[in-house]
Formats: C-alpha cells, structure tokens, sequence
C-alpha cells in the first residue's frame, strides 16, 4: 500500500493549483491552534515546483502560523474553562495539563521559559498547538511568546526552503524514489517519542 506515496502525489497536485499559497496560509493558520497536519506537507511540494520561490512559501507559512498561534494563545487565555469538555474530547486535554504545570512552574521563576520551548517545539512530538493554548492559560509574555514562535516555526519553515532550493531538481527525483520509506520511518520515530513524552509526563 503507497500511503506516503499517493498522500504526496496529491500534494504535489495542490501545489500547483492557482490558488496555492492561499491554501499554503490557510493551513498553516488553522494547524497552529487546531488543525493536525503540519503546513511543511503543503511547503515542501510548492519548494520543489516553484524553487525560486521557496524563500516567499515559508514566509506566507511562518506569518500566517504566527496570526494562528494568537488566535491559539487568546483561546487559552478566555475561553480554557469553557472548551474543557470539547478538549477532553478530542484527547488533548491531559497532554495540555501537562505542559501547562510545566509552564506555571517555569514561570514563576524565569517568564521566558516559553521561548526556548517554543524554539524546541519543533524536535518534540508534542503539536504545535498545545504549546499555543498552554501559552495562553499560564498567561506567558506575549513578546517571549510571538518571539519563541517566530524563530521555532521560523527555523523549521526556512530550512526546509533552502534544504530543497539547493538540492534542485535532485529533492524532486529523491521523494519521488523514497517518500515511502521516509513516511513509514518518520510515523514510526513519531510513534515512539510520543510513548517516551508521555510516558514522562
């Protein structure tokens, strides 16, 4: 079964439609406080179709990730007690709890602990977004906050356009050859350092 292989055709597909970096902006949007696909599985498509423009994708990316991390942030700021039960739902909510004692305990003692996590956040299997919601319920500084997330999702948005602009026409022939191991492998690595977070917290 080519799961990787059919779920990047399709990519590749979206990549080229007239509209894409609007869908591009509108992913990384909703990803940063809920939706659960990261907006690199729509960048790196449009990088290898459009190289020279690689630069600009992870710019619209990273600007509109940002606006979604606010919106993130004001919901657990205002609205935490009121989404509870939604949040149990979805099955975020001890995952939540634990990074938000984390945060009340970092806090008090150094209120920019929240900008080395968010730059982390990247190299951890804890989404994205409830970093943004834990943000907002401990009440982080907002200037450590939008700082932590411009240079976390900054770093992974840009590297991944200048990785692909200079691999060239060689990144297209790669993926296309070992996109299925690579989706395979990388789902495995994931599954297992979410047992090892959680298994710690």
């Amino acid at each position: 079964m080519r799961l990787f292989g059919s779920m990047y055709a399709h990519a590749l597909v979206w990549a080229r439609h007239p509209h894409a970096e609007c869908f591009l902006g509108g992913l990384s949007f909703i990803e940063a406080f809920a939706f659960p696909i990261p907006p690199e599985l729509m960048l790196a498509p449009m990088c290898i179709s459009h190289p020279k423009k690689g630069l600009r994708y992870a710019t619209i990316s990273l600007g509109f990730s940002l606006l979604g991390s606010l919106v993130g942030y004001a919901l657990g700021y205002f609205a935490f007690a009121a989404l509870q039960p939604l949040l149990l739902k979805l099955g975020w909510i001890h995952a939540l709890d634990s990074i938000v004692l984390q945060l009340r305990g970092d806090a008090i003692h150094h209120p920019w602990t929240m900008f080395w996590l968010l730059v982390l956040a990247g190299f951890t299997p804890v989404p994205l977004k409830l970093f943004t919601w834990a943000s907002g319920i401990v009440g982080i500084p907002l200037g450590a906050f939008v700082a932590g997330m411009l240079v976390g999702r900054g770093k992974r948005v840009y590297l991944l356009a200048i990785l692909l602009r200079w691999m060239g026409p060689r990144a297209k022939d790669f993926l296309h050859r070992w996109i299925e191991w690579i989706g395979w492998v990388l789902l495995a690595l994931l599954a297992i350092l979410a047992l090892w977070w959680f298994g710690l917290h």
